[in-house]
């Protein structure tokens, strides 16, 4: 895939990510892993809904920034995240309604926000450790995340007060892991002050497998 391809392709995701309410405003910040090694970033100030493909940030593999945009301030975690999981070709940091509405909840267990209650979940995400709050763009949320990345094989991270970073090996991957995700959260609201069965350690294992 061109880095034309992968552009034209982040676009539409993202677009449709903002007409189904993933997104709002400027919020929000995706990145994806060129076959060059380099990033392509959303920018600065800019909204999901409304990219423009020649305005959008891009380094190289030496983390020179090539293009004439600045990439969201909150890259340096994506770009940590990719340096510890180089398995991954994509991330996507959204301020989704039901996981923000998730992460602002007090007494998070931090290693798993969310336990298992769809086998969907622990395909596509695994389980949902909790980076505490720090204000957006602090040095902080970058240096937790790679601390968690690396203690958790998972495709998705809460961040506390804030939203959500999901992650896949493809742009494609990564947003069908956090519409998964969200869906997920949305179920658990739904289901407040229900009787809801969790999955149990076998199923989950199972499900890894």
């Amino acid at each position: 895939m061109t880095n034309q391809d992968t552009i034209t392709q982040m676009c539409s995701l993202c677009a449709s990510l903002y007409d189904r309410g993933y997104a709002v405003g400027g919020a929000g910040n995706v990145s994806v892993r060129t076959e060059s090694g380099g990033f392509i970033v959303t920018p600065t100030g800019s909204s999901l809904g409304r990219l423009d493909p020649d305005k959008l940030a891009e380094f190289d593999k030496n983390g020179t920034l090539i293009s004439d945009y600045r990439p969201s301030k909150e890259f340096a975690f994506h770009k940590g995240l990719y340096e510890v999981r180089p398995d991954i070709g994509a991330v996507v940091h959204l301020h989704s309604t039901y996981l923000t509405a998730l992460s602002c909840l007090e007494n998070l267990d931090r290693d798993n926000a969310l336990r298992a209650f769809t086998p969907y979940y622990v395909m596509r995400v695994g389980y949902l450790p909790v980076v505490p709050y720090y204000r957006p763009g602090a040095s902080e949320i970058a240096r937790d995340l790679e601390s968690l990345a690396r203690k958790h094989p998972v495709n998705a991270f809460l961040l506390a007060s804030h939203g959500v970073v999901v992650l896949g090996k493809t742009i494609e991957e990564a947003v069908g892991n956090a519409e998964e995700l969200e869906e997920t959260a949305k179920l658990f609201f739904l289901l407040d002050g229900k009787p809801l069965h969790y999955l149990n350690e076998a199923e989950v294992a199972e499900l890894r497998q």
